[in-house]
């Protein structure tokens, strides 16, 4: 099992979401939520599309953090 990073941004009319280990692989929907699940999926068929092609799946190596500032 591996787990990769996913980054959600939140727009004026919705949420989008995007996996810096997996080039193109990006979801959006209304809610964060429904966003969730959408890139949960986008995920998996981004790496079987790879996989079918013959080409290797590249490990996870992204991490995330924040960072505090006073503004």
């Amino acid at each position: 099992m591996k787990e990769y990073i996913v980054i959600y941004e939140r727009g004026d009319l919705n949420w989008s979401a995007y996996v810096p280990d997996l080039p193109g692989c990006v979801a959006a929907a209304e809610t964060k939520h429904e966003t969730g699940k959408l890139i949960r999926e986008a995920i998996q068929l981004h790496i079987d599309a790879m996989v079918e092609d013959g080409e290797a799946v590249p490990e996870p190596t992204s991490e995330a953090g924040t960072v505090r500032i006073s503004a």
